[in-house]
């Protein structure tokens, strides 16, 4: 799927991409913990969402301070969908709130509450959440060091093929997307119960932590049998499948364990498929979780034994070459290889993420998490020209 839209994006950009011939592949940088520069926009902020309140209420306040980011990027998105599907936005506008109702529990009503507090229709939020199951674009990385500590990191990418500012040499939905970056404390009891990386308007999850027992990302996984598929079927009615940043926020909030977290994630049957990369508690306890729509196809486990002191994945199956117009993979791994299991740390991950093309015109934002220094860190990014559009 990727491979064609590339195709088209020459055809659009091509201006653009005749001066930004890839690969802009540097030597691993070194130096760039903690952030600063030109390649770092600053700390994303931290909210409280109370899971004790009603789940009308639980996002008032972060949608009332990101209420005018929020419908600048939507208005974009409507622009977009306009110009392709000139009918689109009726049918999200008069159609899809019809099916609110039919999503799981407490999902729905949040869902109700953000387009309240944002003063939007409460379809085009279903849409903004929906945006999220076939859009994105990842690295995600766990390792661990001499010592059994666990890491776990990602840069998030997003805003592929949505849109290309020519003047500023961006995409324009990656830019969008920057201020709506937050880092949300989900509290019951006045306690944490799980922490996340998202954006504002989004109520699933890609990137988390559940203090003293897991983390969690998501990276989407291109296949004929994709998201859009599953998408539209729950729309038209078979709805078997779990969305699948509903099952992430699900997991985080709920699983016990490692096990726990690694069974639900390779069992349940979901609306896109996807690359699940789960961090334990203890040392061995990392693996990437390749999955279809219904089913798991692969475990990449973390094996020391055998030398794999770390687990990386982008966007395709870890035992094929990546496109090749898209390689994140090998100039992250050999950074990896380059930095050494005795050296890794926050430090030199965020060195891997900020290296290019791992960090790319797409990145919005970089967090790193670990259990057993119980830290939570996520930075918004930049990679200025020159650099790789994806």
């Amino acid at each position: 799927m990727r491979g064609s839209v590339v195709c088209v994006m020459l055809v659009v950009c091509g201006s653009v991409l005749a001066q930004d011939v890839p690969p802009y592949t540097e030597d691993c940088r070194s130096g760039t913990y903690p952030p600063s520069g030109p390649t770092f926009k600053g700390k994303v902020q931290w909210y409280t969402v109370n899971l004790d309140q009603p789940p009308y209420e639980r996002w008032q306040k972060l949608i009332s301070d990101k209420k005018a980011p929020l419908n600048e990027l939507i208005q974009h998105i409507k622009n977009l969908a306009k110009a392709i599907f000139p009918n689109l936005i009726d049918i999200v506008d008069n159609k899809l709130p019809f099916l609110i109702g039919k999503l799981p529990s407490p999902f729905g009503e949040e869902m109700k509450g953000v387009a309240d507090a944002a003063g939007l229709p409460l379809g085009e939020i279903m849409l903004f959440n929906i945006f999220y199951e076939v859009f994105s674009v990842c690295t995600s990385v766990v390792a661990q060091d001499t010592s059994g500590k666990l890491f776990h990191a990602r840069n998030l990418d997003f805003g592929l093929f949505l849109g290309w500012d020519v003047k500023n040499n961006s995409w324009i939905v990656s830019e969008l997307l920057k201020p709506l970056v937050v880092n949300v404390n989900f509290q019951r009891n006045n306690k944490t119960a799980f922490m996340s990386t998202s954006f504002a308007g989004y109520i699933g999850m890609l990137t988390g932590m559940k203090p003293g027992v897991l983390t969690l990302t998501m990276n989407e996984r291109f296949s004929l049998d994709g998201g859009y598929i599953g998408i539209l079927e729950w729309i038209l009615g078979k709805r078997h499948g779990v969305w699948m940043g509903f099952l992430t926020r699900s997991v985080l909030e709920n699983a016990t364990s490692y096990d726990e977290a690694k069974d639900l994630l390779s069992k349940t049957e979901m609306l896109a498929p996807a690359y699940f990369i789960l961090g334990g508690n203890k040392p061995g306890q990392a693996c990437v979780i390749t999955r279809s729509r219904t089913s798991s196809i692969n475990f990449w486990e973390l094996d020391t034994q055998k030398g794999e002191w770390y687990v990386l994945e982008t966007n395709y199956d870890h035992w094929k070459p990546p496109l090749v117009i898209d390689n994140r993979r090998d100039p992250a791994m050999k950074c990896m290889k380059t930095k050494g299991q005795k050296s890794i740390s926050f430090t030199t991950i965020y060195d891997v993420l900020s290296t290019k093309p791992v960090l790319n015109k797409l990145t919005t934002y970089t967090a790193m998490m670990s259990i057993s220094e119980n830290k939570f860190e996520a930075y918004l990014r930049d990679c200025p020209h020159p650099c790789m559009p994806w």
